[in-house]
């Protein structure tokens, strides 16, 4: 065989490997984070307001709760689905800020899926972060985001933050504005 006929075989060979194997999944991941960049912070004046907190959601071991128990608490709310690769990608980071803050910030991880593939992602991959279950055709206080997609509400309800793509929340600006919302 040729050299050159065995360089392009490899290259060919390593290119259908980020298509069809779990090493592809695991490297389109790796640039998923490569690539994040830093949320926005939405100034003062263009921030938007929750107006209610009522919204029916389930946790983790599927009882209901309301997220009125949010209320006067600093909010981190992802929506992320187990199929869906950049929003995979961004929950190292969540893991990373949810044990900085553990219950000092209110963290709901959000999906629309059934528990069986989130569970065994989070059992997989270690995860320790709240996993809150959406409910189809409730009415929500937010507009429901598609993965990927998140908040961070200060005390008073404020959107302080509205990430519609992966994010590298992993990070000293996010740090600092959850620091000072918490010391509001």
């Amino acid at each position: 065989m040729k050299r050159s006929t065995f360089y392009t075989l490899s290259v060919i060979v390593i290119v259908l490997s980020f298509f069809v194997t779990p090493l592809g999944d695991f490297s389109k991941e790796q640039l998923n984070k490569l690539f994040a960049a830093s949320p926005t912070i939405i100034s003062a004046e263009n921030q938007g307001k929750i107006d209610s907190y009522d919204w029916k959601l389930k946790r983790a071991d599927w009882s209901y709760f309301n997220f009125e128990e949010a209320k006067n608490q600093v909010v981190f709310i992802n929506f992320w689905a187990s199929w869906h690769l950049p929003s995979r990608a961004q929950l190292d980071d969540v893991q990373e800020l949810f044990d900085h803050y553990g219950n000092s910030v209110k963290f709901y991880i959000i999906t629309n899926e059934e528990r069986e593939l989130p569970e065994e992602m989070m059992i997989r991959k270690g995860y320790t972060f709240p996993i809150t279950y959406e409910i189809i055709d409730n009415a929500s206080p937010l507009k429901i985001l598609k993965p990927s997609g998140s908040y961070l509400l200060d005390k008073k309800g404020n959107i302080v933050m509205h990430q519609t793509a992966i994010a590298d929340w992993d990070n000293d600006k996010v740090y600092n504005l959850i620091d000072q919302l918490l010391a509001e």
